[in-house]
């Protein structure tokens, strides 16, 4: 197998599973170091860590404004999750957006070889295969998106949205979490651009190119993340939570402070559950994990003060001398730690507005005991979704839909739960990061 080259500078669900991915196929993890600097250089740090190279690079100031902050997301993180009402279209980070991938084409090139796959991911990188390409580079270059693509009616509001797709078609395959996704995508190419579609085949022909689009959901690297159970750290985070419910159901979500996750209107059902039913602040307690992301852009600042107050007004109005019904935490957990609390928590609460899949639904998953597991309550509009059918499926948009399902959860019984998660973990434990790796890979690979 040639090497897999991808790029860096991505975090949680992303990270995990390109390290896995590059351990077992080893090659360079390149792009953005996260850091600034006054002036870009192109200096390149090179480093290994338990078998896997990174290759970053520094921008500047400049740069981190328009290309990342700016057009990456405040225009196509709102529009690719349908948030037309937040994406703003600056004409001066769209030129930053392509500037920058004009660096990273500039800075990567000499580190692929002939013979090499290089592998680029999400939406901050939508025009390097273009950009490779008119250095020469002759290499199979496949793009995956984990992020939804949006309906071709919303895509097009997004000035030069059709140079944007050009540059897409450069890569040979290009891959979405969902089938419905890759639908709205091949639906886009053939309306807009009057591309020959083959939907049997999943190709797109444009200009005498033709470029592979198929789906492929990520997975959790099953065997990683459950071996995590036998760790001290996840054993004492599950005790540690445990014993701080006194008695209480505990509830969970963990999220990254992010308007897409449909973190408020989640308080929202929760305050409609409770008020609902007050007097169940004593069988009930929600934790949410949120650490910040972002918080450069003001609709993040935004979207944190909304939390606290949210979850000040719920407490305010349901807390008991001993008991509080809302824990928000501003803060990150370890991966181990993570599975300790999934493990204690029996009800996982997972309702993005629109999420490309959502690993941490899977997660959860698997890190429940098969002996007493715990329920998922899912958005129905993340792309786990898809996958996950047997979770409790909501509309994170109703509070009623929300509190609706946190009460069927809190009395399901165990034959059910067990019935449900037996159903959920074949998916879970099947649908494995390594197999995403591999499928995509093995596309890859056979485009000539």
């Amino acid at each position: 197998m040639p090497k897999a080259r991808g790029v860096a500078g991505a975090q949680g669900g992303l990270a995990g599973a390109l390290n896995a991915a590059l351990k077992k196929y080893t090659g360079v993890w390149f792009g953005w170091s996260g850091e600034e600097v006054d002036e870009h250089t192109g200096e390149i740090s090179t480093q290994t860590t338990d078998g896997v190279t990174t290759a970053t690079m520094d921008l500047s100031a400049r740069d981190i404004d328009e290309y990342y902050n700016g057009y990456a997301n405040s225009t196509l993180w709102p529009l690719f999750h349908y948030r037309l009402d937040l994406a703003e279209y600056e004409r001066e980070t769209g030129k930053g957006y392509e500037r920058v991938n004009e660096l990273f084409a500039e800075a990567a090139a000499p580190l692929i070889n002939d013979g090499d796959l290089v592998w680029v991911h999400d939406y901050h990188l939508i025009p390097l295969g273009e950009r490779l390409r008119a250095r020469g580079l002759k290499n199979r270059i496949g793009f995956f998106l984990h992020i939804p693509w949006p309906a071709a009616r919303l895509f097009v509001s997004l000035p030069y949205h059709e140079r944007l797709v050009h540059t897409l078609l450069h890569y040979d395959v290009v891959g979405f979490q969902t089938a419905e996704w890759l639908d709205s995508f091949l639906h886009y190419c053939r309306t807009e651009l009057g591309a020959e579609v083959d939907d049997e085949a999943g190709t797109v022909t444009l200009d005498g190119r033709t470029t592979l689009a198929r789906a492929y959901p990520i997975g959790i690297d099953w065997d990683h993340f459950s071996a995590l159970g036998a760790t001290a750290e996840a054993q004492k985070a599950e005790k540690r939570l445990l014993s701080s419910t006194r008695h209480r159901t505990a509830m969970i979500g963990v999220d990254r402070l992010d308007y897409s996750k449909g973190l408020p209107e989640r308080l929202d059902g929760i305050g409609r559950f409770f008020d609902q039913h007050p007097e169940r602040v004593r069988d009930l307690v929600f934790i949410q994990i949120a650490p910040p992301s972002r918080e450069d852009v003001d609709s993040y600042q935004q979207i944190r003060a909304e939390l606290e107050q949210k979850t000040g007004q719920i407490n305010g109005a349901r807390s008991e001398v001993d008991a509080v019904p809302v824990r928000y935490v501003n803060r990150g957990y370890s991966h181990g730690e993570l599975f300790g609390f999934f493990r204690a928590a029996k009800i996982g609460l997972v309702t993005p507005l629109r999420d490309g899949m959502n690993l941490v639904a899977k997660e959860y998953i698997a890190a429940q005991d098969p002996d007493d597991p715990g329920v998922l309550i899912l958005s129905r509009f993340a792309g786990a979704a898809a996958q996950l059918p047997d979770a409790l499926l909501v509309n994170p948009h109703s509070p009623d839909d929300l509190a609706h399902a946190i009460g069927k959860a809190l009395d399901m019984p165990l034959a059910e739960r067990k019935e449900r998660w037996e159903k959920l973990v074949v998916t879970v434990r099947d649908d494995n990061v390594q197999d995403w790796t591999a499928n995509f890979l093995r596309d890859l690979a056979a485009q000539v």
